[in-house]
């Protein structure tokens, strides 16, 4: 890692930061109608007294340059946690610096030390300078496996459907 990368865990301050980056993820992935939260909520679930996420500001002579943001996961299989890194960004004007790699790296040596069996994440499948880093990074990108998302009102309907007895 290079001198002038530092990489470390946000802090109430980086929120308003952090959202921005979410915000470029978001226009990268052509997804800027998706982006529906907020700054406000974001600081609740990552600095809350029951935190939902955690976070990982990667930063370039102390500018932010990109981030990882994940939660821990299970799995039952190996009957250990497991860490789920639903976001992982590099503005565009740091790529190819070797920063995702520290990123990833910093991710894997969480894993270690708490214990985990896993360090997954999800790429979308047009994505392939992202599918050829994380080949290059020795992932495996699955091809059985479909992500299935219940979201919005259909989250109430599942929730308020009467279930049936046999």
């Amino acid at each position: 890692m290079s001198p002038e990368l530092t990489l470390r865990p946000a802090t109430p301050d980086d929120v308003s930061v952090l959202f921005h980056l979410i915000q470029a993820l978001a226009e990268y992935e052509k997804l800027t109608h998706a982006v529906t939260g907020s700054a406000e909520a974001l600081e609740e679930h990552l600095f809350s007294a029951q935190p939902y996420v955690e976070a990982i500001i990667a930063e370039v002579q102390g500018k932010a340059a990109g981030f990882a943001l994940f939660f821990h996961n299970y799995s039952t299989f190996l009957t250990q946690p497991g860490i789920y890194l639903e976001d992982l960004f590099v503005l565009p004007e740091y790529r190819r610096k070797g920063i995702g790699k520290a990123l990833i790296k910093y991710l894997a040596q969480l894993a270690v030390e708490r214990g985990c069996g896993r360090l997954e994440w999800s790429v979308l499948d047009w994505n392939e300078p992202a599918i050829a880093f994380y080949n290059r990074m020795g992932a495996s990108i699955l091809p059985d496996w479909r992500i299935c998302r219940v979201s919005g009102d259909a989250i109430a309907s599942i929730a308020n459907t009467e279930v049936l007895e046999f």
